[in-house]
This record gives structure tokens, C-alpha cells and sequence, in this order.
């Protein structure tokens, strides 16, 4: 289990060096992430809330380009991780990837199952979902297909991969606090408690 961050292209950004263009896929959040891959994915979390203040309270945008970048990550209440946990079985290949629409900030919704709750869903096409029945949980690629893969995994199982998960989520977020602190110093805090947000930390 490792939480991943959806990554698009990153042609045209140039606020600060991030990773080359590449396909669109998912970058899996770690504290050994290099020092480019942490800045593409303080980019993407960005971007992703980089929207217009319209009806919603929030002030209206800086005119300078990197307030106006970070305007939405700085303003927003609730923030937007694309995303969220990839589970791979290796003894059979099969791999549970987050759908659409759900992100690193719902990755608590796991403990949920852990501490009782029999079902979670995990966005749409496809639609991943996780259900508790006893001692056991069942990862459900597509709950959308009758003929789905699935995962069958150990309450304790889960519980063992959602800390190592947190751990990488928490290097991931100590990286993230260094570069933001020698690249955007001047934003260092509120960027930083962004983050935090952003990923439920």
C-alpha cells in the first residue's frame, strides 16, 4: 500500500523547476522522494485548488504570478490531494488504484474500516471500494464489474499497510516542509499548513 498522488503533464509551468514532462500516472508520495519529485508534487496539489474566487468568501486573487498560483492552496478551507492509496497484491498482480475524484485527504476513510466501518468507497472509473466482513477486508477494483479483481487481506494485514502508508505520507510531508522552506520562504508557513491539510496529517 503506498499513497500516490495523480500527476499530469507538466508542460509550461516555470514558477519552479518541477519534473519533465511524462505521461499522466500516479507519483507514489515517500520521504525518498528526489528534490524535483517533491517540487512536481507541491506543484500538482496546487494547481489542483488553483481555482477562481467566485461566491465563496475567499479574497480575490494577488497580481503577482506566485501569489496568484497559490492563491486557492492558501484560501481554500477544504483542499484537493488527487489521488489517494494504491494497493498491490504480489502474489497475483493484482493492483486497487484510487478512481476518480477521490483524493489523499479522504486517506483516513481506510481507518474507518479498520475501526468498524463495513464498506468505504474510493472514487469512480473505476470505482475501488473496501469492505470489512469479520476479520477480513475485501479490495474491490472495480465495484462497478461483476467479473472485478479482488484483494482479501487480514484486518491486521490492513491495519500493518495503512501505518507504513502514514509514515510515507508524514516523509513525504518533512521533505515537502524543507523545500518549501529554501524555495518559498516567504510563504513557508501557510504553504506548509496547506500541505498538512491537504493530506489529512
Amino acid at each position: 500500500m503506498r499513497p500516490v498522488l495523480e500527476i499530469h503533464r507538466t508542460d509550461g509551468f516555470a514558477l519552479w523547476p518541477v519534473a519533465e514532462a511524462r505521461p499522466s500516472g500516479y507519483l507514489p508520495l515517500s520521504g525518498e522522494l528526489t528534490t524535483v519529485e517533491v517540487a512536481t508534487a507541491v506543484m500538482r496539489i496546487a494547481e489542483c485548488n488553483d481555482l477562481d474566487p467566485e461566491h465563496d468568501g475567499r479574497p480575490p486573487r494577488p497580481a503577482d504570478p506566485l501569489g496568484s498560483f497559490l492563491h486557492g492552496l492558501l484560501t481554500f478551507e477544504d483542499l484537493f490531494a488527487p489521488g489517494g492509496m494504491r494497493v498491490t497484491d504480489r502474489s497475483t498482480g493484482i493492483t486497487l488504484l484510487p478512481g476518480c475524484c477521490t483524493g489523499l485527504e479522504e486517506w483516513r476513510a481506510w481507518r474507518e474500516v479498520l475501526q468498524g466501518g463495513d464498506y468505504a468507497s474510493f472514487g469512480h472509473d473505476p470505482a475501488p471500494v473496501a469492505e470489512r466482513a469479520g476479520g477480513t477486508v475485501r479490495l474491490t477494483v472495480d465495484a462497478e464489474r461483476t467479473d472485478s479483481p479482488v484483494i482479501e487481506l487480514s484486518v491486521a494485514e490492513l491495519g500493518r499497510l495503512l501505518d507504513g502508508a502514514e509514515r510515507d505520507l508524514t516523509g513525504f510531508l518533512a521533505l515537502a516542509e524543507e523545500w518549501v522552506s529554501e524555495n518559498l520562504p516567504d510563504r513557508s508557513a501557510p504553504v506548509t499548513a496547506a500541505l498538512v491539510r491537504a493530506l489529512d496529517l
